[in-house]
C-alpha cells in the first residue's frame, strides 16, 4: 500500500528506547523521516548509503535484508542496519525482525562496540511508538515520478514531499529492502552508493538478553 509509508530509522530510534544504547553503537539519527513507500524484503538483497550533514561530515549506511522467522503465522524478515560514524573505524550493526504485513518490529539483535557477544531486546511493546510515527506519515504525499542519477545509478522514482516543505525523498521498487535512492531534509542528505547483493549478517552468535542495568554499570568503569 503507497500511502503505508515506512520509517525504518525513525522507527528504530524510538523502539530502542534507551539513548544509552542508540548511543553506544555510533549511530548518528537520521532528524525526521527518511521513508520509501514500499518494504522489499529480499533476503541476501541490500543497499548502501552515504550521508552528509549540515556541515559537511559524512558517514555511511547499509541496510540489507539477512535471514528469515516466522512470528507466529507470519512470516518475519531480518533487517540489518550497518553505520559507520565521522568518529568510528568500524561499522556498528543491529538487525531487526519485522513482519511486512503490518511492519511491525518484534526483535533488535545488537552487539555493543568492544563486545562479541550479540544481545537481544523484545520489541513487541513499541506500539505507542508506532502510533506516533504514523501520525508523521500522514504528513507526506506524493508528488509525481521523476528519474535521478546517485552513485549507484539512475533510477525512475516516486517523489514524496512533507507538507511543511521541510523533507523529500525519493524511493524506487527496484531498491531492497527500503527503497530509498535519495533523501533530502534540513540540510542534510543521504543518497545509494551501491546496491548489494549476497549479504550475510555481520552479527553472528547466540544472542543473550539486554541488560540495561548492567550496560550502565559496565560503562561507569570505563575510563
Amino acid at each position: 500500500m503507497k500511502r503505508k509509508v515506512l520509517v525504518l530509522l525513525a522507527a528504530v530510534v524510538c523502539t530502542v528506547g534507551a539513548s544509552t544504547v542508540y548511543g553506544q553503537f555510533g549511530f548518528s539519527p537520521i532528524k525526521r523521516p527518511n521513508i520509501a513507500n514500499i518494504f522489499h524484503p529480499v533476503v541476501g538483497a541490500g543497499a548502501a548509503y552515504e550521508r552528509v550533514d549540515h556541515e559537511g561530515n559524512k558517514s555511511t549506511m547499509e541496510m540489507s535484508i539477512v535471514g528469515t522467522e516466522l512470528i507466529g503465522t507470519q512470516q518475519g524478515y531480518w533487517m540489518e542496519v550497518g553505520h559507520t560514524g565521522k568518529n568510528s573505524q568500524e561499522p556498528a550493526y543491529a538487525k531487526m525482525l519485522v513482519t511486512p504485513a503490518d511492519f511491525a518490529f518484534h526483535k533488535m539483535v545488537f552487539v555493543m562496540p568492544g563486545s562479541d557477544q550479540p544481545m537481544e531486546m523484545d520489541m513487541d511493546g513499541t506500539k505507542g511508538h508506532r502510533d506516533t510515527m504514523n501520525k508523521d506519515l500522514d504528513k507526506w504525499h506524493s508528488v509525481g515520478t521523476e528519474t535521478i542519477t546517485v552513485p549507484a545509478g539512475t533510477f525512475s522514482c516516486e517523489h514524496w514531499t512533507k507538507d511543511e516543505g521541510q523533507g523529500d525523498v525519493w524511493v524506487s521498487s527496484k531498491v531492497s529492502p527500503m527503497g530509498m535512492v535519495k533523501s533530502v531534509d534540513n540540510g542534510e542528505t543521504m543518497v545509494l552508493t551501491k546496491v548489494i547483493t549476497d549479504v550475510k549478517s555481520h552479527i553472528n552468535g547466540t544472542p543473550v538478553k539486554f541488560d540495561p542495568q548492567m550496560m550502565r554499570q559496565q560503562m561507569e568503569k570505563k575510563p
